[in-house]
């Protein structure tokens, strides 16, 4: 089940940073904006497969809630932390890939995946 999340995860990932950058370098937004929307993009790819392809779970409407509102909110923070600190950009790309990543799948698998007991 990890393994089709990571390879779920290099899609996500390849799709939040080209958006990331498009937003950061050539549209000139903050950091906490740019990784917030590429955030969004990303993330409705990945639940979708995810929901299908590696937890073989169905969708919802509170689930994908769920799943977006935790993730997105550290998407937030961490764009927002490397602004005030002024850190480079791909080192918000790349800390909270690697939060996303394991955070990311433990919460989809016991919160937002979790398969209910009948």
């Amino acid at each position: 089940m990890f393994s089709r999340y990571v390879i779920v995860g290099v899609a996500n990932t390849a799709i939040h940073w080209a958006i990331f950058f498009i937003f950061f370098q050539l549209l000139e937004q903050d950091q906490s904006v740019s990784n917030l929307i590429a955030f969004i993009a990303a993330v409705t790819f990945s639940f979708f497969v995810n929901a299908r392809f590696t937890f073989r779970s169905t969708i919802s409407s509170m689930r994908y809630l769920l799943y977006v509102g935790f993730l997105g909110l550290m998407s937030f923070l961490f764009g927002r932390l490397a602004d005030v600190f002024d850190l480079p950009a791909i080192l918000t790309l790349v800390s909270f890939s690697a939060f996303s990543l394991l955070f990311g799948f433990l919460f989809s698998k016991y919160v937002v995946f979790r398969k209910r007991s009948s």
